[in-house]
């Protein structure tokens, strides 16, 4: 596997050690090669890259630095040393295309190479994204999609791509679920309102902005959480805040949150709004699933597939803060036991286990 893994953070990095570990368990012959720079500094626009602390020990070769050439040539001797039968590579941007094409060039007549696409074009696209992205994808031999959003932008990409669409396994390494009432006390919020949870980076098409207007028409019964790093400036939203009916019921933590603290946040809230602008599927519904929380989202990208079909929870019909607080409204007044229910059944398919299986299953195939 060539991917970010730990100790770099974020959705990919945690998707590629889930994985990594149980293609081990299946006593697979599997090495991870991981980047020795990701990003460099002046385009990070977080705080860091790296985790402060490993919930997962993994070992991988951190060799592959994004913007340095040498480092391609010698994570192609490293991977024709190793002499794999198969390369899965983690996509997710255009930014990645030059190291990730000259590793393709050289190893597609020695092994089969999977492209794992997280996003085939970037939330925020950019002129380049397309051809970049086309370039890459015509050397490949089979693509793994997590997502029917996804598989739609790599047919108008490629449309002869051989691909095989997996979902979202559960993030399933965060440990147990907290009483209700002890995690809203940690974390400083009323024990008696009804709480909706905001979770993850913050950037523009996640629809923040959208959520505080939506949580600001709503009466003095309701409270809202919003967890996460933003990328950019928070001083906008802030100020939105401010200006909000009671803004005390807004409880705000702009900071990266570590895996052991994840539990609290998720055990707090009743809901998990997800109010995107756009999107292809979402990391937070896994969390989500994994801690039985049901969800409300904006009826974008394939988060339609992962919410509403399973009946995990309720689609926003447009993207507007009304509709998000009538949405909010309605799932309320409704028994939320029938989403766990439904979140319950649905969790037994979203095994790591079954994703590797078929990954493996489909890498046989051609």
């Amino acid at each position: 596997m060539l991917s970010p893994f730990l100790p770099y953070r974020g959705g990919i990095s945690q998707f590629s050690v889930m994985l990594y570990n149980e293609l081990v368990k299946g006593n697979n012959c599997i090495k991870g090669f991981n980047f020795k720079r990701l990003y460099p500094d002046f385009l990070f626009p977080g705080k860091t890259q790296y985790v402060e602390k490993q919930s997962i020990e993994i070992e991988t070769t951190r060799m592959l630095d994004s913007i340095n050439p040498i480092s391609y040539y010698k994570t192609v001797n490293a991977l024709k040393v190793f002499e794999p039968d198969v390369l899965i590579i983690s996509y997710w941007m255009s930014f990645f295309v030059p190291a990730y094409s000259y590793i393709v060039k050289r190893m597609k007549k020695r092994c089969k190479i999977i492209l794992l696409i997280h996003n085939a074009i970037p939330h925020e696209p950019k002129f380049f994204d397309k051809p970049l992205a086309q370039l890459l994808f015509k050397q490949v031999d089979g693509f793994v999609i997590l997502s029917e959003n996804v598989a739609k932008g790599l047919n108008q990409l490629c449309p002869k791509a051989v691909s095989i669409t997996l979902p979202h396994p559960l993030y399933d390494h965060f440990g147990d679920k907290v009483e209700t009432v002890k995690a809203r006390e940690a974390l400083g919020i009323d024990s008696n309102k009804k709480t909706i949870l905001f979770f993850g980076l913050i950037r523009d098409y996640k629809g923040l902005d959208l959520l505080i207007d939506a949580v600001s028409m709503l009466d003095d019964s309701y409270q809202c959480i919003i967890a996460g790093e933003t990328y950019g400036s928070f001083d906008t939203y802030d100020e939105q805040i401010k200006k909000a009916n009671h803004p005390e019921r807004i409880k705000v933590f702009n900071r990266y949150i570590s895996d052991n603290e994840v539990p609290l946040f998720f055990s707090a809230a009743d809901v998990c709004v997800l109010p995107y602008r756009s999107a292809t599927q979402s990391g937070i519904t896994s969390i989500a699933y994994h801690f039985e929380l049901p969800l409300i989202a904006t009826n974008t990208g394939g988060l339609k597939e992962s919410i509403e079909k399973p009946g995990a929870g309720l689609m926003v019909p447009e993207i507007n803060a009304t509709s998000i607080a009538e949405t909010i409204r309605q799932f309320f007044r409704q028994d939320k036991n029938i989403f766990i229910s439904n979140i319950q059944k649905e969790k037994a398919f979203l095994t790591w286990e079954h994703f590797a299986e078929r990954l493996l299953s489909f890498a046989k195939e051609f």
